[in-house]
């Protein structure tokens, strides 16, 4: 046999197992079926195809997402999906973590329009008021835009340095508004941008300066407590919000209040609406025009919210390469979101445990989400 032929018969020999190795793998096989737990999940018309939004949500509660407790997809005001983990349920109230913040911008936003407040005067701070301190410069659109310019670290290695976790663990935990305010300038006010949990803390104290008939805690939190419950919760029917208070009665209005999927999807309906609640406006439409607004030293960061938009400094933490440029989001520690385009009638939760290395994996199957309404 001459030799040149030996190449075309171990090609020829080998057909057969290169063909059983690419079996399964050809991207015109078909998905493997629905479970029916998958397809419960989701109602017969949810205004796009059915069963590639029940694989969408099905994937987010696969192994490289993390701990997926709840998700529910809303359209046009209505639920079309729903899923929840093991042992959690539509009654459970899950935290917040920092999607508080956004409903701490709302209740300021809400002072503000009753008089209480003012956006572009200097955030009333006892302690920034003497004469010759430069914090006294700092506005209540800078608290709220995260540019006070306040020194602050967020997130850093090692974890027990970082500024948030002592503010509510450590050191600060008793009195945070105290710890938030007490910190010196890093940079001019309204300069630059700087995430703090801390500067959410700051307008929760504000808050309970112009709400509270006294300054003792017990009057502080009954106080607020109270504020949310009639102007915010009671009103757009998010009834199982519960928000918790340090000693010193300030609420932790960057990091914990409490609810149920379908109080957070209720918040995002609230927020999509721009404040309209079954025909109430409970808040000016101009605050949340203002809330979804580009902070000037941020443009993925309006007012204690994200925005689907690219960003001035660092990773995006939405998808604006994907998602409509409307879409903006409450966005909390380990996996938590609240994503709303009002473009696209859309409102989604996702509640869960997700470290930070497949954090990536949770927002890109958001998006695969979003882009079935598209």
């Amino acid at each position: 046999m001459p030799r040149r032929s030996l190449p075309l018969i171990v090609a020829l020999a080998l057909l057969p197992a290169v063909a059983g190795c690419s079996r399964g793998t050809n991207a015109s096989d078909p998905p493997p079926p629905l479970s029916a737990e998958a397809l419960k999940a989701v109602v017969k018309a949810p205004g796009t195809n059915r069963e590639k939004l029940a694989r969408a949500v099905e994937a987010q509660f696969g192994e490289r997402m993390g701990e997926t407790r709840a998700l529910i997809v809303m359209k046009n005001g209505r639920i079309v999906a729903e899923r929840y983990g093991e042992g959690i349920h539509e009654n459970t109230r899950l935290v917040s973590w920092s999607m508080a913040k956004s409903v701490t911008g709302v209740m300021i936003g809400m002072l503000v329009s009753d008089g209480r407040l003012r956006l572009d005067e200097t955030a009333p701070v006892p302690a920034w008021q003497r004469s010759g301190d430069p914090r006294g410069e700092i506005t209540l659109r800078q608290l709220l835009q995260m540019r006070s310019g306040l020194r602050h670290s967020e997130a850093i290695d090692p974890i027990y340095e970082s500024d948030e976790v002592r503010m509510l663990f450590l050191d600060g935990r008793d009195n945070m508004a105290r710890y938030a305010e007490d910190q010196p300038l890093e940079a001019e006010p309204g300069r630059k941008f700087e995430y703090s949990s801390a500067t959410s803390v700051i307008l929760a104290d504000l808050a309970a300066r112009v709400l509270s008939p006294a300054p003792d805690p017990e009057s502080r939190r009954r106080a607020v407590a109270e504020y949310l419950r009639t102007r915010l919760f009671e009103p757009a029917r998010m009834k199982s919000m519960l928000p918790e208070f340090d000693r010193a009665g300030t609420l932790v209005g960057g990091s914990l209040i409490h609810g149920t999927a379908r109080d957070w999807a209720r918040f995002g309906e609230f927020l999509r609406n721009k404040g309209s609640v079954r025909g109430a406006q409970i808040i000016p439409r101009q605050w949340i025009d203002f809330m979804v607004t580009p902070s000037p030293r941020e443009a993925q960061y309006g007012a204690q919210v994200w925005l689907n938009r690219k960003p001035t400094h660092g990773e995006a933490s939405l998808f604006p390469d994907r998602g409509p440029k409307d879409l903006y989001a409450c966005i909390g520690h380990l996996g938590q979101y609240v994503l709303v385009s009002p473009s696209l009638g859309l409102v989604i939760v996702r509640m869960g445990k997700t470290q930070e290395d497949k954090r990536g994996a949770v927002v890109d199957g958001l998006a695969d989400i979003v882009a079935l309404y598209r």
